[in-house]
């Protein structure tokens, strides 16, 4: 009887959560609404999925990168993926892919009239082939089991398209723009900027500062940029080093030089007007008080930590940064 009674409370709790995304997905914003659907990096941390970032206006959704456990976050924030367009892939880091199948799959059954794109540098090709092959089967299965009138099978193929540096979409008002970021050994790696109704925001990928983003991020409402607390790393690198961990420990000390630190991200508000910095794919990701608090130590004066299901509001006509 107890567990039938917990059964009954679960389906109530989800039949509530259901509502309140239904409600979500149906309102119509005008402006950018920037949804953090993966805060973290490859170090895992508890309530953060990896990285993904959702903009939206009243005709698009589209994502930057698709890390693991971001089509979940996606899904219990609301966001309504029956109007993605594409998936703007800034590198092929695992963290940065994993989910673009979850999310095809996701957007397909929601009723996306259109196949999926997968925007990227090149090389993005090799990535859907090998997912649309990986996915034969289950495709397959929805169809048969739901019927082609539901799930039209042309709809849950993805589709790829390469992309150089400049204005990569302009259409009903939106305008995306890809420019290259540091990220060695990665070539190219891209950094995007989507810009509609007055507002703008710029999403870094994985990067150091550079002279091309400082560039791209002067005038832009908000910027979210990767983040890498180095003290943090480097003692978690020392400890596991002293432990005999010498492959975690070695992986911590290599990914030291290719993303921005804390203290690197002054460059970026000292030589560029931005109207908020928003930190994301941390490294590592704060798992307690103390490394909140030591990201706060070094980061610049006024910047955002997000979390996961975080929601920066950017309305049209204003110069109003909401936060929830």
């Amino acid at each position: 009887m107890a567990l039938r009674i917990v059964g009954i409370i679960g389906s109530l709790i989800f039949c509530s959560i259901s509502s309140a995304q239904l409600a979500s997905a149906g309102t119509i914003y005008d402006g950018l609404k920037i949804t953090l659907c993966g805060t973290s990096s490859p170090l895992p941390a508890p309530g953060r999925a990896q990285a993904c970032i959702a903009v939206e206006t009243p005709k698009h959704l589209y994502l930057v990168d698709a890390g693991s456990g971001s089509a979940a976050t996606a899904t219990l924030a609301g966001v309504p993926t029956e109007k993605l367009r594409g998936i703007l892939l800034t590198h092929f880091h695992s963290d940065h892919i994993s989910d673009i199948g979850d999310f095809n799959l996701n957007s397909w059954v929601a009723g996306r009239p259109q196949p999926l794109q997968v925007i990227g540098p090149d090389g993005v090709d090799r990535i859907v082939e090998g997912l649309n092959i990986t996915y034969e089967l289950d495709r397959g299965y929805r169809v048969f089991h739901h019927g082609a009138e539901f799930l039209n099978p042309e709809l849950g193929i993805l589709q790829s398209r390469s992309i150089s540096e400049g204005v990569i979409v302009d259409e009903d008002g939106l305008r995306i723009t890809a420019f290259e970021v540091s990220h060695p050994p990665i070539e190219p790696a891209f950094g995007y900027r989507l810009d509609y109704g007055g507002r703008s925001v710029v999403i870094s990928g994985d990067s150091l500062v550079t002279d091309k983003i400082v560039e791209i991020s002067d005038g832009a409402d908000v910027v979210l940029h990767d983040a890498m607390e180095l003290q943090l790393v480097q003692t978690a690198e020392n400890v596991l080093r002293n432990a005999g961990v010498t492959r975690t420990a070695t992986v911590l000390h290599d990914i030291q030089d290719y993303h921005a630190t804390t203290e690197d991200l002054q460059r970026l508000v000292d030589e560029a007007e931005i109207g908020l910095l928003a930190l994301y794919h941390l490294v590592p990701a704060p798992r307690n008080a103390m490394a909140v608090a030591a990201f706060n130590r070094s980061i610049p004066e006024g910047a955002l930590i997000t979390e996961d299901a975080m929601v920066i509001s950017l309305p049209s006509g204003s110069e109003d940064i909401l936060i929830d």
